[in-house]
């Protein structure tokens, strides 16, 4: 990642999900109503996504960019793949 900011605001993302974590161990251990633990799980679930979603944003912006502009058919091929990849095992759905 080459934007500070970008970065910082996915790591405080990240902190954020951490905390929702911690909270579903907590009501786990608490025996808290089922219903409430996995509403707070789609909650940690969406955040995770969205967090991906702003990373591969941030890896089309920088990297896949860089790549095309530089010219060089075997950057610019090895960057669509590792999207191709990416698209493959998420199914390229943001949240």
């Amino acid at each position: 990642m080459r934007n500070e900011d970008s970065r910082k605001k996915l790591l405080t993302r990240l902190k954020r999900i951490e905390g929702q974590v911690a909270g579903l161990r907590r009501m786990l251990e608490d025996d808290a109503d089922c219903v409430d633990v996995m509403l707070q799980i789609s909650a940690a679930q969406g955040a995770l996504g969205k967090v991906g979603h702003l990373l591969l944003n941030s890896h089309v912006r920088t990297c896949v960019t860089n790549a095309i502009e530089s010219g060089s058919p075997a950057e610019q091929q090895e960057r669509l793949d590792e999207l191709m990849q990416v698209f493959a095992r998420y199914g390229g759905q943001p949240r």
